[in-house]
């Protein structure tokens, strides 16, 4: 199953579906020698979960439908439970019929048995697609553009940490050990030598990406200790959040295989910058692949604008989509490049949404909100959706701003709990991803901000243990 495939799948033709998708994965299994399958779907916050077969049974169950697992699985927290809501929570918890999308089949270089990894995508029991997974959510989107001939590009780049073992969560983290025996003590953007020190690591990193076939560009050594930045090549946003979601795992597993962590926490770090995963995108046109975002003369067009003020509008209403946890709000912060509101300006890095400098073909809105942390199936269906209200109602953005925009008001919420009330009010985008969706992850959401709210923090005991 690909983006392009009809949603709705009459039962006549589910057998043929099924025998189809088999007869796929089972010649691509073959001719790369793979043993074992790794069979994932995202759950709500963008952790893969699934099964792990033998390649031989993978292909059997497809091929008979009956390849099942618990429909609970998509909405677990963070801690591993369940919100408490009567509408949401699995008390009879049915099984869900997977679908494996033979198109995202890659390899999984991180196991020494040849191994595969494959996205699948779960229907209920009247074969029709779920409605709360992330992945359908953002084919969801992608749909509503082709509806009006129009094609989403986008170009995620996403930061992250290296950092020394830790495996008491009481103690703070701190930057690895690096090539000449030190830690990383003073910020190193763009550093060369900075980042020669992790040397085999990346080597690694681009080897397993490549032997993946991730579309992955160019590393750099970010502002932060030990702070890292991929950028993938621009594409179709279902196969990029597809390969962001492996591009995790690949950069964890080389990591602990060099005796450190990697983290794509939004703040892991007191004193250090935060990881975001900044999303780069435009329209085309299906038909002439035009880019829709300029004039012919090389200006902006007036969906371009409209796309912009769509960002603008609706963005801080759903950050709890790109900005999901307690945590990814400790990044929000007039600081390192860190976005406070959604300004927009030309090659303006304090703005929430940059305009890079380009010509026309290339003309392109980088929206520079979204944390590392995110669920990139949700992060880009909400930059997406934005963008395309925006465009249908013919919205005007306001207009573009020079200087600093940290000297503006702020208009992003400041925690989970305050965005979490706004999401609750996005009536705009809650009419295109649905009702459930919306219910399902603020369930999830508040259940993991009351299990937060049960902890008693370091800062407190420091400054109120022996003080009120």
């Amino acid at each position: 199953m690909t983006s392009e495939t009809p949603a709705d799948t009459p039962a006549s033709d589910r057998k043929l579906l099924f025998a189809e998708t088999a007869q796929q994965m089972e010649r691509w299994l073959t001719d790369n020698r793979i043993v074992e399958v790794e069979c994932m779907i995202a759950d709500m916050n963008g952790i893969m979960r699934g099964k792990v077969l033998p390649a031989g049974k993978l292909v059997r169950n497809v091929r008979e439908g009956s390849l099942k697992i618990a429909s609970s699985i998509i909405i677990v927290t963070l801690t591993g439970d369940y919100p408490d809501d009567p509408g949401v929570a699995p008390f009879q918890d049915p099984d869900v019929t997977l679908l494996p999308d033979p198109g995202s089949l890659r390899i999984a270089p991180y196991f020494k048995v040849p191994t595969a990894v494959v996205m699948a995508d779960p229907f209920d029991r009247n074969f029709q697609p779920v409605a709360i997974y992330p992945r359908n959510l953002l084919r969801r989107v992608l749909a509503l553009y082709a509806d009006r001939g129009w094609r989403p590009v986008m170009a995620p780049e996403v930061e992250f940490f290296l950092t020394a073992v830790n495996a008491d969560p009481d103690i703070p983290l701190k930057p690895p050990i690096g090539r000449n025996g030190r830690s990383e003590t003073a910020s190193e953007p763009y550093g060369l030598d900075a980042i020669n020190e992790f040397e085999e690591i990346i080597d690694r990193i681009y080897e397993h990406s490549e032997k993946a076939g991730l579309d992955i560009d160019t590393m750099i050594h970010e502002a932060g200790a030990a702070q890292l930045e991929i950028n993938f090549n621009h594409g179709d946003p279902l196969l990029l959040a597809d390969q962001v979601v492996l591009f995790k795992r690949i950069v964890r597993s080389v990591a602990i295989e060099n005796g450190m962590y990697a983290t794509f926490m939004a703040k892991p770090m007191d004193d250090q910058p935060g990881s975001a995963m900044h999303l780069h995108q435009s329209v085309v046109d299906i038909e002439t692949g035009r880019n829709l975002f300029a004039n012919a003369d090389g200006s902006d067009s007036a969906l371009f604008r409209s796309h912009v003020a769509g960002l603008q509008q609706h963005l801080p209403q759903i950050a709890p989509m790109f900005a999901p946890n307690i945590n990814s709000f400790r990044r929000m912060r007039p600081a390192h490049d860190a976005p406070i509101n959604v300004q927009w300006g030309q090659d303006n890095r304090s703005c929430g949404l940059r305009v890079p400098i380009s010509d026309a073909q290339n003309r392109r809105i980088e929206n520079r909100l979204p944390g590392a942390d995110a669920n990139p199936y949700l992060s880009m269906a909400a930059s997406l959706v934005a963008g395309y209200i925006g465009m249908v109602e013919g919205s005007e953005p306001r207009a573009q701003i020079e200087g600093s925009a940290y000297r503006l008001a702020r208009t992003l919420p400041r925690t989970l709990n305050e965005a979490l009330d706004r999401f609750s009010h996005a009536k705009a985008v809650r009419g295109l991803l649905g009702e459930e969706f919306f219910t399902a992850f603020s369930a999830i959401k508040l259940a993991e901000l009351e299990a937060y709210q049960d902890v008693v923090t370091a800062w407190e005991r420091e400054h109120l243990l022996l003080k009120v």
